[in-house]
């Protein structure tokens, strides 16, 4: 038995057409939120999923926990596998869950175990390489809002 047939994808399984791909970010990424560091890499590494703006997954050694809590929300993704999400508390304020990560991916995941994602509208996500924001379909930057 091969090891991707341990924890196989259910997704591409029952939709062998649908595409992630995973590479290595060339730059650097600085997660802020107010003005708490949490987070610093060059180490990151770049997700594309067909249909879906592309997110930059950053390694568990290179974020600063002690500004996250653990919540018990997960949420299910048919590709990659359960969500687990992270609370940060600021200074003076918090905001919920602001990263996520998959603990236990699916086998054609498992480059993202032991990589955390953040949601750029609640914190500042800075890099020095702003064209991966391109949005894989469409060559068109990623909005914003």
């Amino acid at each position: 038995m091969s090891r991707l047939e341990v924890n196989p994808s259910p997704g591409f399984r029952d939709h062998p057409e649908h595409t992630i791909t995973i590479e290595p970010f060339g730059g650097v990424v600085n997660v802020m939120f107010r003005d708490v560091m949490i987070a610093s890499t060059n180490r990151a590494k770049l997700l594309r999923e067909k249909g879906h703006d592309p997110v930059l997954y950053l390694p568990f050694e290179d974020i600063y926990f002690v500004h996250l809590e653990k919540t018990a929300t997960t949420t299910h993704c048919p590709f990659k596998g359960d969500a687990s999400y992270w609370n940060v508390n600021g200074q003076d304020e918090a905001e919920k869950h602001v990263m996520w990560a998959y603990e236990h991916p699916y086998d054609e995941m498992r480059e993202i175990k032991g990589y955390g994602a953040f949601y750029p509208d609640r914190v500042v996500l800075d890099t020095d390489d702003e064209s991966w924001q391109k949005h894989e379909e469409t060559g068109l930057p990623v909005s914003s809002s």
